[in-house]
Order: C-alpha cells, then structure tokens, then sequence
C-alpha cells in the first residue's frame, strides 16, 4: 500500500530526514536510497508517495519513495556498462604500448594501476557505507581519484558495483575528471610534453 505524505526534515549532507505521513501522527524515517529518482534532491516540504515498512525497532521507515506527481519509473538495463569498460580497457593497453614504444615510462602505467585500486576500494566503500547508512566518502575526494588517475578503477567499480551510476551531477563531473586527465596524459605526446619526460625515460 502507497501512502502519501511531506517531508518534515531534510539533512541533505547526510541524505536522510523524516516524513509525516497523511493521516498518521508517527512520523518516518526516510533515506536518499529509497528514491526511485535520483536526478533530483529531497528538500523539506517536498511531497512524495512511498511505502511504509515497520522495522524491528517499531519505528517507521519510507521505502519506493516517487516525488509527488512522478510516474513509476521502470529500470532500464546500462547499455554504456560494457562501452565503458571496453573504454577503460582500452586506455590501459595505450599506457603499456607507450611504455613498449618508449613514449612513456612504465612506472606511468603502475601509477594508474594504484590509482584505479585505491577509487575502486573507496567506492565499494562508500557502496558499503550507503546501504549501512553510516559516514560517506565525499564526492569530491571521488572525483580527485579520478582525476589523478584513478578514474578507469572508479568506472569499473561503478558498472560492477552498480553505484553512482543514476546521479547525472556527479557522472557529468566524473567525465569531466577522465577528459582532463586524458588531456593532460595526451600533453605528454606533443614536443612540449616528450621534453619534459624524456629524462624520466633515461633515467
């Protein structure tokens, strides 16, 4: 049974507040998981539709939660899941044949290996901490692994893990990263780039 209510409280950092539903004085537990749409963020006085589930605790807690107004969403399969691997598979192979040709040292490309373990741990970290409802990594210190090179572990972890996939603000962020990245790695193909990392080859 749906039921409808507002939300009374919002702590948007930590991505939970409460909801009173119509009708019932009890007011319960809500967190940012159980939205169906993601693209948007809960704000108090929001309307919404959602399911009540009575925990062990006796209290209350939201679940299938739809903005007021929002149609039933069906999941719609990651067609980009195996691309993106294939993308991230791909790069990697360009590191070590540059590292073969010469054009860059292979500590390069054991420098992205250590940076995609590292994204690809805190993700499945901060998976690990969503559903537990406990502290989350910040998005930003995601980001700057991504940056730094860790961004073909953080893709990998987010089509196996299934997390952060569905929130558009951080993908378009995140691709933002792996294109300045890509940048800067390219930089190091132009005269100016080979001057500087030439001494890094003969070392």
């Amino acid at each position: 049974m749906r039921y409808q209510g507002k939300i009374t409280s919002w702590k948007d950092g930590k991505g939970f507040g409460f909801v009173a539903t119509n009708g019932k004085s009890e007011k319960a537990f809500i967190h940012i998981k159980a939205f169906a749409d993601r693209s948007r963020r809960p704000a108090e006085g929001d309307l919404i539709s959602y399911e009540l589930i009575l925990e062990q605790n006796g209290r209350f807690r939201a679940d299938k939660v739809r903005f007021a107004g929002a149609a039933a969403a069906e999941p719609t399969p990651a067609r980009s899941g195996p691309l993106a691997i294939i993308f991230a598979a791909a790069f990697c192979c360009l590191l070590l044949l540059a590292g073969f040709w010469g054009k860059l040292p292979f500590a390069f490309a054991g420098l992205y290996l250590a940076a995609s373990v590292v994204a690809f741990v805190a993700y499945a970290i901060d998976k690990s901490a969503a559903q537990s409802r406990q502290w989350r990594i910040k998005e930003n210190n995601l980001h700057i692994l991504a940056l730094l090179g860790g961004w073909p572990g953080a893709l990998l972890a987010q089509k196996l893990l299934r997390h952060k996939t569905k929130k558009a603000p951080f993908q378009t962020v995140f691709w933002l990263t792996v294109l300045l990245n890509c940048c800067a790695l390219g930089w190091l193909f132009t005269e100016s780039g080979s001057a500087f990392i030439r001494p890094l080859l003969h070392s």
